[in-house]
């Protein structure tokens, strides 16, 4: 096939069979995401499509590595055009033991709390161990969600406190109106000081201008917001997106009143303070999930159901029922910062670093091919493919709970390390609205 059959492939299969209604922008150079507006979940079940209509077999390793951004990417991949090796990561010489030149961006309500304290100088890596086990939900249908309105962050909230003497004052009230928080929320934003931080939840779905590579209807999400020399326009801050601009105040007033959102805070960078070594030890035995993986657990469980057809589930639906799969994977980078945190407090050696990292990545990676094998087995609904899935996921089970096995182990060497705490003064001076 060449690069142009590939690219006439994807046009008809986005037009004829997903009848996609984004195609003004189609072209070889058109961004998957940004111009055509498919989520990551559009982009698998649109390879698959192309595998099995075609009769193609597109090698899932492939599918996982390979930096799919444009149609022209994607013509590349089906014409079996060598994939441009990925950009190494702007690491130091030094690796893990030089300067903090990476970062990660994949939990939206810790980025925004954590992007005062790196503009501080204070390391923010180790309140990351909260996010790659972080909560999730099973709906009564056995279905996958990224977040419920059951879930809220008041274990995240106690952590950041306690951690780094930041208090996290949430201004949304739940058994208020949506327009009286949003009274709230204006007045707020009317006498906000320069370092205070205003936080609140929107539903992207409802920004269609801001990058949404998921896509998701609805899509929760936090942002920083402040006012401008215009009244009609709003700053916002998207930490977790690396993106800053202004977007017109009424848009974003929307954004915020869907009955699908509801959450804010406001609180003072200025207060943090590098976290003690007496709180770390306790935070990293609290979040520290050693006997189970909730993620894999959870998809072993919905695979389940719909194979044994529970509560009327059949395997056509189970493609759908898993769609929010890749929102979860991606909090498994959040190991990399856990081991970082250690490695450098513990001088190992960085080649051992750069080899859990790639365990990590083949976590996340083996995650995704997961999710275009369970999109395969939906498409064909053969109860004999559900055997090699879960497979599939039991080799994943083991491959976490080593990586979690070899964190366990840096902690206790790192709480072998410190020395014992010395007795606080009863009172210490702080700063004025500031935890001490």
């Amino acid at each position: 096939m060449t690069r142009d059959d590939a690219v006439a492939a994807v046009e008809t299969i986005l037009r004829e069979e997903m009848h996609h209604p984004h195609l003004d922008l189609f072209g070889p150079q058109a961004r998957l995401n940004e111009d055509l507006y498919l989520d990551s979940v559009q982009v698998l079940q649109l390879i698959l499509s192309l595998e099995m209509n075609l009769g193609l077999s597109i090698p899932e390793e492939s599918i996982a590595r390979q930096d799919l951004s444009t149609v022209a990417d994607l013509a590349g991949l089906l014409a079996r055009e060598p994939a441009a090796l990925p950009a190494a990561p702007d690491m130091p010489p030094e690796g893990v033991h030089g300067p903090l030149t990476y970062d990660l961006k994949i939990h939206c309500f810790v980025s925004c709390v954590c992007d005062g304290l790196k503009a501080r100088g204070i390391d923010h890596r180790p309140f990351y161990g909260l996010i790659w086990d972080a909560e999730f939900a099973i709906t009564d249908e056995f279905r996958l969600a990224y977040h419920s309105d059951a879930q809220d962050h008041e274990t995240f909230r106690y952590w950041f406190e306690r951690l780094y003497g930041v208090p996290l004052h949430a201004w949304y009230d739940p058994s208020r109106s949506k327009d009286a928080n949003v009274a709230t929320l204006l007045d707020l934003l009317a006498r906000r000081r320069p370092e205070e931080c205003v936080m609140v939840m929107l539903d992207m779905f409802h920004l269609p201008e801001r990058e949404n590579k998921f896509n998701q209807n609805p899509f929760p999400h936090y942002l920083l917001v402040s006012l401008t020399d215009d009244p009609e326009t709003w700053q916002v801050r998207d930490p977790d997106f690396r993106w800053e601009g202004r977007i017109a105040r009424d848009r974003m007033l929307n954004a915020i009143r869907q009955p699908t959102v509801a959450g804010g805070y406001v609180f003072d960078p200025a207060c943090a303070r590098p976290p003690a070594d007496a709180d770390l030890a306790a935070f990293f035995e609290a979040c520290f999930i050693l006997e189970a993986n909730p993620l894999i657990d959870a998809v072993r469980a919905i695979v389940a159901a719909h194979a044994e057809g529970r509560a009327g589930l059949h395997l056509a639906s189970v493609g759908e029922a898993l769609r929010e799969l890749p929102v979860i994977t991606i909090r498994k980078w959040a190991y990399e910062h856990g081991f970082a945190f250690f490695w450098r407090a513990l001088h190992w050696p960085d080649s051992e670093f750069q080899r859990t990292c790639d365990e990590i990545e083949a976590l996340v990676n083996g995650l995704t091919t997961l999710h275009y094998a369970v999109l395969k087995l939906a498409r064909s609904a053969d109860p004999a493919q559900v055997a090699a899935i879960m497979a599939r996921l039991d080799g994943l089970d083991a491959a976490e709970f080593a990586l979690k096995r070899r964190l366990a182990a840096a902690l206790s060497a790192w709480r072998a390390s410190r020395p014992e705490p010395a007795r606080l003064p009863d009172h210490r001076p702080v700063e004025e609205g500031c935890l001490p």
